[in-house]
Parts: structure tokens; C-alpha cells; sequence
């Protein structure tokens, strides 16, 4: 087979297992604040490595990690999902883990730093063939530049 020919079904496989991957690490870490450590835990845990607007930030950040690791899963508002996720990660790098450099068993933004770039990536790429998004489209893969409505709304391929 020509590699143009496997290249789409090569990417798609590979979008598919970023996503299921990324979505499961997210939505891990959201179940964790939610369930585990519980909102209250969470905000004061924000509260005390300094993050500011703790008891807001604390809750937004739990649910969109824990709605967004499911959504990122499922393949579903993947364009929307991976930059809330990428932003999120963005700001835990900032505010609490770039002055413990990079590794992350002295509290570093590796983990971090992985999460966004893959995040960001899915935000760019869209989340392939075998996504909740394809569906929504009626099965129809999206154009180079995308669907002006589905793009916008983060349904992307």
C-alpha cells in the first residue's frame, strides 16, 4: 500500500490513542480532586501553593480536567477541550512549577509541560476518524482549514 494511502488511517490510529491516553491521565486527575481529595481539599491545596482566587480556580480546574479527560476520550468538542486543558497546564506551569525546574520529583513542570503540548496538539489536530466529533459530522472528515460551524465549535477531525 502507498503511504499516502495509510497516512490518513496511521494518523487517526495515532490521534486515537493521544486522546484515550491524555483524556485518561486528565480525567484521573480530575476524579482526584473531585472525589478523592474533595473540593474543599482541592481549594485549599490551590490556596497554599499560592494560586490565586483558590476557592474559584480550585473548582474550575477539577472539572475541567475531570469533563475534559472524558470529552478528550470520547473524542468529543476536542478543539475547545484541548485548549481549556493546554491553558490549565499552561497556568499550573507558571504559578506553581517552573521554579522547581523540570523534573518532577522536586515538584517540576515535565507532567505539566507533557500534558499541554499534547493537549494543545489535539487542540490543532482535531481528534480523528474515530471520535464522537466524526460523528457529529455525519462521518464527514473536515477540509484543511475545517468547517467554519463545526470548527467553531470545536467539533473537529
Amino acid at each position: 500500500m502507498a503511504l499516502h494511502r495509510t497516512a490518513g488511517p496511521v494518523r487517526d490510529i495515532g490521534l486515537l490513542i493521544a486522546r484515550v491516553v491524555l483524556g485518561a491521565i486528565f480525567l484521573a486527575h480530575g476524579y482526584q480532586k473531585v472525589v478523592q481529595f474533595g473540593l474543599p481539599g482541592v481549594t485549599e491545596s490551590f490556596r497554599g501553593m499560592g494560586v490565586p482566587a483558590a476557592e474559584i480556580a480550585g473548582p474550575i480546574v477539577a472539572y475541567a480536567e475531570l469533563v475534559g479527560g472524558a470529552l478528550l476520550v470520547l473524542g468529543a468538542l476536542t478543539t475547545i477541550v484541548g485548549l481549556v486543558l493546554a491553558i490549565d497546564m499552561a497556568v499550573a506551569a507558571v504559578l506553581v512549577h517552573l521554579p522547581a525546574g523540570i523534573f518532577i520529583d522536586n515538584g517540576g513542570w515535565e507532567l505539566v509541560g507533557a500534558l499541554g503540548a499534547g493537549a494543545l496538539a489535539l487542540a490543532a489536530m482535531g481528534a480523528g476518524r474515530y471520535s464522537v466529533d466524526r460523528l457529529l459530522r455525519g462521518g464527514k472528515r473536515r477540509g484543511r482549514s475545517g468547517s467554519t460551524s463545526t470548527h467553531a465549535a470545536g467539533v473537529t477531525d
